[in-house]
């Protein structure tokens, strides 16, 4: 089974990638994002979990995160593989990933990360937030989430570079470009 995480900064592309990627190789696409608001609209134990957590305004802790996640893994065992967008987050949900996986079996087998200059990064996400309205992408806002993954994700690339697993790639150009630039690194 390949497990692969795609690494990135806010607006590097990771998302419209990984649904790529997933759709390519027939893996399960898992975003943290996603899987946390499904959980809750279904009314999981889970969910009712992550609910209780975010109506207190506190952030998902490790332990639930990995606990979600674990459990999409036991539902998707079938899947050739997956693809991780937008987790792990930091060395602890690195760490307790890796351990998860272990249980079961089973590693990270490549991590990509897509870098793009942060002037970029800000005009991306700024574009985005014009087009589908969202409030919450402001140029400060986005500023702020840079400066959060630099201090609490960037920390992940040498776990992973020590771990012989780690490919950073450029993260301009095409979304075809990036795409093809991935799979052939995932091939590889």
């Amino acid at each position: 089974m390949y497990n692969l995480i795609l690494f990135g900064p806010p607006g590097a592309g990771k998302g419209t990638q990984a649904v790529k990627i997933a759709a390519q190789y027939g893996w399960k696409h898992i975003s943290t994002g996603d899987i946390l608001r499904s959980e809750v609209s279904r009314g999981t134990p889970l969910g009712l979990k992550v609910r209780e957590v975010m109506d207190a305004g506190h952030l998902v802790s490790d332990e639930l995160l990995i606990e979600i996640m674990e459990s999409v893994f036991i539902g998707n065992s079938d899947a050739k593989g997956f693809v991780l967008d937008g987790f792990p987050r930091t060395l602890n949900q690195a760490r307790e990933l890796d351990r998860m996986l272990e249980r079961y079996n089973r590693k990270v087998t490549r991590v990509l990360a897509l870098t793009v200059d942060e002037e970029e990064l800000v005009k991306r996400i700024l574009k985005r937030a014009q087009e589908q309205g969202r409030l919450d992408d402001s140029e400060e806002a986005v500023k702020n989430r840079l400066i959060q993954y630099h201090h609490h994700t960037e920390p992940l690339i040498d776990y992973y570079k020590n771990a012989g697993i780690f490919r950073e790639l450029y993260g301009i150009g095409t979304v075809e470009e990036i795409f093809d630039q991935l799979c052939t690194a995932i091939d590889a």
